[in-house]
């Protein structure tokens, strides 16, 4: 595996350059984290068979998935043991008239090399990120590679499964954390985008959007508008803790174009593999390339065969490796966990190929990124 993947460093007189373009061009609002610089000096080179081959993985990862949310919604008896909170499971009630066709469908798999050839750790089925990285980037990555081709635009991808369902000149709303600039970046490139192919975007907290008659408006500044599309980059779990006011289980049963419909989030959760056993569907690629899951109460700090997850984990957080988890860090973890969250999954330490830290890629296929020391591959599923 590691001869079909390089790693090129930019040029030192090269990378001041490639740094502000990463910034200004690619949406890097946040560059840098504390001391600590964000943009890496490496660019991963993947050839065409390592392309081929995530890709190929992705996509029947990518119909299994589908498959077991079709099979979940018709059981949502499940979707409680899965860990999904009460207030969730009855929302998901109103999704009875859920269609897949009528929405963007979009996903993205977390891909290891390992010396047992690729593994996943997870995929982020909710909201997913790395709009702008997976769609700008390659480009900027591709100048300082001789004889290498930039990803497809993920960018691109996206906007055509909406061009299928709505008119060319709609509106649609964006809805994200909007006190948080690292959920505007990736928004607002997504909306300037949209924006340079005609149609209109709209920046909506959750509250903004309101629903009647199972179509979505956006009251933003108090005027009332109807979408044509709703782009959804705030996470389901934490509408649960809106105001009733915000009346957010509108977005369950909702017949406007929406990516993602909140149906994707009965395959979020880091417990899905233990149902496994009592669904219908065929897990096979699922089964091939996710390490061994299973629940684990109490935590103990000395097992260092197992990686710690929490079922609603997001950005890495609260995540458990020994080698990178102090003691103290380790109970602090323990002790915040709510009752329901101490569920937690933990895949099988995935014994990582050795490579240094490094950033974006060239690929021929798709759109995906190898970033330290893993590989996100991103599916839309449009048809």
């Amino acid at each position: 595996m590691k001869e079909n993947i390089q790693l090129v460093k930019i040029p030192e007189g090269d990378y001041s350059d490639y740094r502000y373009e990463v910034i200004f061009k690619a949406y890097k609002w946040d560059p840098q984290v504390e001391d600590a610089n964000t943009v890496s000096e490496y660019i991963a080179v993947l050839d065409e068979t390592v392309v081929a081959e995530i890709a190929s993985f992705s996509e029947q990862l990518a119909m299994e998935t589908i498959e077991m949310e079709t099979e979940l919604l018709n059981n949502l008896f499940l979707a409680k043991e899965l860990g999904l909170p009460n207030s969730m499971c009855r929302a998901m009630k109103k999704a009875k008239n859920y269609k897949k066709e009528d929405h963007v469908r979009l996903m993205r798999f977390d891909f290891h090399p390992t010396d047992e050839g690729w593994k996943i750790s997870e995929v982020n089925s909710d909201v997913p990120g790395g709009f702008a990285e997976s769609s700008i980037l390659p480009e900027v990555a591709a100048r300082f590679v001789p004889d290498s081709v930039p990803s497809e635009k993920f960018s691109q991808h996206l906007l055509n499964g909406f061009k299928k369902r709505i008119k060319p000149d709609g509106t649609i709303g964006f809805v994200h954390a909007t006190s948080y600039s690292d959920d505007r970046q990736v928004m607002q490139f997504m909306g300037d985008y949209f924006e340079k192919e005609g149609y209109r975007a709209l920046y909506l907290a959750p509250n903004h959007a309101k629903f009647e008659n199972n179509r979505v408006f956006s009251t933003l500044e108090n005027n009332k508008e109807e979408l044509a599309g709703l782009i959804r980059f705030f996470p389901l779990e934490w509408m649960t803790r809106l105001p009733f006011s915000a009346k957010w289980q509108g977005y369950y049963s909702t017949v406007t174009p929406s990516c993602n419909h909140p149906v994707a989030m009965l395959t979020q959760p880091k417990s899905l593999p233990l149902i496994w056993n009592r669904l219908a569907t065929d897990c096979k690629i699922w089964k091939q390339l996710l390490p061994e899951t299973k629940l684990v109460i109490p935590l103990e700090y000395e097992d260092t065969d197992y990686i710690y997850k929490p079922v609603f984990g997001r950005v890495g957080g609260d995540i458990t490796i020994k080698e990178a988890t102090s003691e103290k860090e380790f109970e602090r973890i323990k002790k915040r966990s709510p009752e329901k969250e101490k569920r937690m999954d933990c895949p099988k330490k995935i014994q990582q190929s050795s490579c240094p830290n490094t950033r974006w890629e060239r690929v021929s296929s798709l759109y995906r990124c190898l970033c330290s020391r893993w590989c996100l591959c991103w599916i839309v599923w449009s048809d």
